[in-house]
């Protein structure tokens, strides 16, 4: 019996990737023998972070890192950092924030709910700019001059949501940035691959850059990345550890957190609720490893295959189908757009979930009458699974 079954639960097939809500990425044996073989050992948690920081730094080209309890929380403490350097008092009283530096400047078309882990800390956003284009009221969005025209005496930073579309420019906005003394923090979670994003701070500048850890990393799905400029990460790394020591006998390893630059030992900070365990920590330097290497590369071909299969299947029903090309190091994906003479996507959705097993597929398309097939959590017998399904719904 799986320990799903013996929970009273069926498991689910998973056609819509690592998305959070269905448990994320599946973990390659490598890393969960690393999970395995952590939860046999004990090590002090600054020593494994430290260790994990320079792993990071060395995969990333930034100064440090630090393992999170998954990118919101990373968002979470990048903004704890930024408004507390190693100001104890500060740490003292986040979320409440009112008394120092707290804003954000964010463009309006780069808001999100995922931005909440930013106000979390006791962040506020000042929105700049119009997503003109997405109105249907001309052709700008945010531009360099409209955030620092936003820059008052309560700015603590700059939020930036990464994307292949945003704007305007992160290495431009973050040259303005700093030669107004401001540092910028990116959300980038799903942003790899490709793998040349992990270059992101190195590359923009950018004091701060978090990314998930338990997608196409495919660590943990509780786990996340900051990187980025050290003394923000060791300001992060402080409010989030347990912090219940004495000063005397507390020894952080001086290239993660330098002592000498605090005053004393803060209280448990505003992270403390987001820690990480030893396992996770071990588990998703792991996967970095073989994410950065390259070694998930050879399962793309095998996607495209399987694929391909559920296209074949389909063959001959109220649909049409379109297979992705792989790049980017990105998986393809498959999009099966429906006829209108077919019942809505919707529909066939909710009777794919509804039925034994349920089958969650990828709903971002659904208003526009297609079902999204990701291949990530997917075996040979679950796609013919799929194929059947939806044969059956249809015919």
């Amino acid at each position: 019996m799986s320990i799903y079954k013996s929970l009273g639960l069926d498991p689910i097939i998973n056609a819509a990737g690592a998305v959070t809500r269905l448990g994320g990425a599946p973990m390659p044996a490598p890393v969960l023998t690393a999970f395995k073989d952590a939860a046999k050992q004990w090590v002090p948690l600054e020593l494994l972070q430290a260790a994990a920081s320079r792993m990071i730094a060395q995969c990333t080209g930034a100064e440090a890192g630090l393992v999170s309890a998954g990118s919101a929380a990373a968002l979470t403490l990048g903004a704890a950092a930024i408004m507390t350097g190693n100001d104890l008092s500060r740490m003292e009283k986040l979320p409440h924030s009112e008394d120092f530096p707290h804003q954000f400047i964010v463009s309006r078309d780069h808001r999100s709910g995922y931005d909440h882990a930013v106000r979390a800390a006791g962040a506020r956003f000042v929105e700049v700019g119009f997503n003109e284009v997405v109105a249907g009221a001309g052709v700008r969005r945010a531009e360099v001059w409209e955030y620092e025209a936003a820059i008052g005496p309560r700015t603590a930073g700059i939020f930036y949501t990464y994307g292949p579309a945003s704007e305007p420019a992160l290495p431009e906005l973050v040259k303005m940035a700093k030669r107004r003394k401001l540092p910028v923090m990116v959300d980038a979670a799903g942003e790899l691959p490709p793998r040349s994003n992990l270059f992101l701070a190195a590359a923009t500048g950018a004091d701060l850059v978090a990314f998930s850890g338990g997608k196409a990393i495919r660590g943990p799905q509780s786990t996340g990345i900051l990187c980025g400029r050290g003394e923000l990460i060791a300001s992060a790394a402080v409010q989030m550890l347990d912090m219940d020591d004495i000063w005397e006998l507390w020894e952080p390893p001086a290239d993660f957190i330098d002592k000498s630059a605090f005053p004393g030992l803060p209280r448990h900070g505003v992270g403390r609720a987001l820690k990480v365990s030893k396992e996770e920590i071990v588990a998703l330097v792991t996967a970095l490893a073989m994410f950065e290497d390259g070694s998930y590369d050879q399962d793309l071909k095998s996607y495209q295959d399987l694929l391909n299969q559920i296209v074949e299947l389909l063959d001959g029903l109220p649909l049409s189908c379109d297979v992705s090309q792989t790049e980017d190091e990105r998986p393809p994906v498959l999009t099966i757009k429906l006829d209108p003479a077919a019942p809505p996507a919707i529909d066939i959705c909710r009777k794919l979930r509804n039925g034994s097993p349920q089958i969650h597929v990828g709903q971002g398309q659904l208003r526009e009458g297609a079902l999204v097939i990701h291949p990530l959590c997917l075996d040979a017998e679950q796609a013919l699974t799929i194929a059947n399904r939806i044969r059956s719904l249809l015919s």
